[in-house]
C-alpha cells in the first residue's frame, strides 16, 4: 500500500476518529467513502469499512495498536485485495498477506491482485462433478467417498481427531499434485506451528499454503481469513489446477462475526447471531466447486458440542455443503480412529465421482455394517447365535479392525478395495484379529515399497466392475 501522505495527495479528503468501540471505530469527514472500502490511519494502521451513514463511516481496524479519538483518517479508493504469486508456497501468512512471524511481506513480484470477497462463479462456469477425490481413509473412501469439487463439512466435538483427518487428506492430496490451503481461524499459535511442522516433516510444504490468524488477532482480521484462503484457491483454479481448502473452523468464525456486529450494535437474531450469519458463510463455500478449468474441494470444519449436531451454525453449514463427516465421541472413546460415525456421515454427491466397483462397495458395506449393529445389539439379550450369524460378527470385527487406520497411514484406494476384497472371500477366515492386522501390514508396505505388486494389485482391481466378480476371482487364485 502507499502511505498515508501519498493518499491524502491523491485523493484530497481526510477523516478524523470520533468514537471508538473496542476494534470498531466511527470516522467523520470522509464524503465520499464507500462500503468495503480500505482506509488508511496517520499511525500506520489499516481499516475497512463496514457501512457508512450521513454523519459517519463505521470501520474495523486490522491491528490491535490503540488509535486515540481525533487521530486522522485518509481513503484508499482501493477494495480489500491480495497480491498472489507462487512466492506463497511454504510460507504462513495473514488474511493481510504478511508472513504470520515476522510480518513482513511475502509476495515481491505479485503476478495478480484480488478482491478477497469476490462473487461466485456462475453455473456457466461449473461442472458436474465426476472425479473421486482420495482422503487416504479407508474408511470414509469405500463407504463415504468424496470428489474433486466438493464442499464436505467435517463436524465433531473437540479432540475427536478432525485436524488429524485433515493433515491425512492433505497428504493424500499433495502426492498426488493437488495445491492445498490451510486456513487456520483464531488457532492458537502452538497449533499453528504443529499444522507447520507436520506439513515440513512430512515433506508436504511445497505445495501447502496456510492462511492463519491467532486467537489474540483483532477480530476483523480473524473474520477475513477464509477470504483470503479462498481468494488464493481461485487464483491457482484459474491456473487448471486442482486446489483443496480447509477452512478450521467457520464454529468460531461466526462467533468473532458475531462479536463485530454486535459491537457494530446490529440487531441480534437467533443465539445473538446476527440475521446475514448465513450469508457470509453460504456466499464463501459457494466460491468452491467443480469448474471448466480446475477445482476447489472445500472442506469446512465446525465444532459440535456434546455430540450436538441440532446446533443454529452447525445446521446452517450441513446445509450449504454437499455432505458432512460426523467424528463420534463415543467412537473416539472406544479406539475408532478415524472416529466418524458412517450411519451419521453422508456424502451427497461423492458416489457419483467413483468407479462403478467403488460404489457396489459402498453399498454392500454399509448395508454390512447396518447388519453387524443390529446384530451386535442383539447379543445384549444373551441370545443363542447361528454359525451363520457368527461369521458374520467375525468378518465384522475384522472389517472394522482394518478401518481402525494409524495416524501416519494413508492407505491407496487400490489397496483398501483389495484388503477388503480378500476379507469378504473369506481367505482369512480361519486367523483372528491380530494376525489380519498384521497381514494387512505387510500387504500395505509392500505396496508402497514394492512397484511391480503395486502395479499388479491395480491392474487387478481395473478388470472388476463389480465386488462379486472380485470376490469369485480372489476365491479361485492363491495370491497376485
Amino acid at each position: 500500500m502507499k502511505s498515508f501522505n501519498d493518499y491524502l495527495n491523491e485523493i484530497g479528503e481526510i477523516g478524523y476518529v470520533k468514537e471508538i468501540r473496542y476494534s470498531i471505530l466511527y470516522v467523520a469527514g470522509l464524503p465520499t467513502v464507500k462500503p468495503s472500502e480500505i482506509v488508511l490511519f496517520e499511525s500506520g494502521e489499516v481499516g475497512q469499512v463496514l457501512s457508512v451513514d450521513a454523519e459517519y463511516a463505521e470501520v474495523i481496524i486490522f491491528s490491535n495498536s490503540i488509535i486515540r479519538v481525533g487521530t486522522r483518517v485518509v481513503r484508499s479508493n482501493e477494495l480489500y485485495t491480495l497480491e498472489l504469486s507462487d512466492e506463497l508456497f511454504e510460507r504462513t501468512i495473514d488474511p493481510l498477506g504478511n508472513d504470520l512471524w515476522s510480518k513482513e511481506a511475502v509476495v515481491i513480484h505479485p503476478k495478480d491482485k484480488r478482491y478477497i470477497d469476490s462473487v461466485p462463479s456462475g453455473i456457466t462456469e461449473r461442472k458436474s462433478i465426476s472425479e473421486a477425490f482420495e482422503t487416504g481413509v479407508s474408511l470414509i473412501d469405500l463407504i463415504i467417498p468424496l470428489g474433486k469439487g466438493q464442499r464436505e463439512l467435517v463436524i465433531g466435538d473437540r479432540k475427536t481427531g478432525k485436524t488429524i483427518f485433515l493433515l491425512q487428506t492433505i497428504a493424500t492430496q499433495v502426492r498426488r499434485g493437488t495445491i492445498c490451503i490451510y486456513g487456520a481461524i483464531a488457532k492458537r499459535p502452538m497449533e499453528i506451528r504443529r499444522i507447520e511442522e507436520y506439513l515440513k516433516i512430512n515433506k508436504l510444504i511445497s505445495k501447502c499454503i496456510i492462511v492463519a490468524t491467532s486467537s489474540s488477532d483483532p477480530s476483523g482480521l480473524i473474520f477475513m481469513t477464509p477470504y483470503a484462503a479462498m481468494t488464493i484457491a481461485e487464483y491457482f483454479r484459474d491456473q487448471g489446477k486442482d486446489v483443496l481448502v480447509i477452512l478450521d473452523d467457520l464454529s468460531r468464525h461466526a462467533q468473532f462475526y458475531r462479536e463485530i456486529t454486535l459491537l457494530a450494535r446490529r440487531f441480534p437474531g437467533r443465539d445473538s447471531y446476527p440475521g446475514d450469519v448465513f450469508y457470509i458463510h453460504s456466499r464463501l463455500l459457494e466460491r468452491a466447486g467443480k469448474f471448466r478449468n480446475g477445482s476447489i474441494t472445500c472442506l469446512p470444519v465446525v465444532e459440535a458440542i456434546a455430540g450436538n449436531i441440532s446446533g443454529y451454525i452447525q445446521t446452517n453449514i450441513m446445509s450449504m455443503t454437499d455432505g458432512h463427516l460426523f467424528f463420534d465421541t463415543d467412537l473416539f472413546n472406544q479406539g475408532m480412529r478415524p472416529a466418524v460415525n458412517s450411519f451419521l456421515s453422508v456424502t451427497r454427491v461423492g458416489l457419483q465421482a467413483q468407479s462403478e466397483i467403488v460404489r457396489d462397495v459402498s453399498r454392500k458395506l454399509t448395508s454390512f455394517l447396518v447388519r453387524l449393529g443390529q446384530l451386535q445389539q442383539l447379543l445384549h439379550f444373551g441370545v443363542e447365535i447361528s454359525p451363520e450369524v457368527k461369521n458374520t460378527l467375525a468378518l465384522g470385527e475384522k472389517i472394522n479392525e482394518f478401518f481402525k487406520q494409524p495416524y501416519e497411514k494413508n492407505i491407496p484406494l487400490a489397496a483398501s478395495l483389495y484388503i477388503v476384497a480378500i476379507l469378504w472371500s473369506g481367505k482369512w477366515k480361519e486367523k483372528n484379529v491380530g494376525n489380519v492386522r498384521n497381514e494387512v501390514d505387510k500387504i500395505l508396505n509392500r505396496y508402497v515399497t514394492d512397484e511391480a505388486y503395486r502395479q499388479r494389485i491395480e491392474r487387478f482391481i481395473a478388470r472388476f466392475q463389480k465386488f462379486d466378480a472380485l470376490i469369485l476371482e480372489l476365491q479361485t487364485i492363491r495370491s497376485i
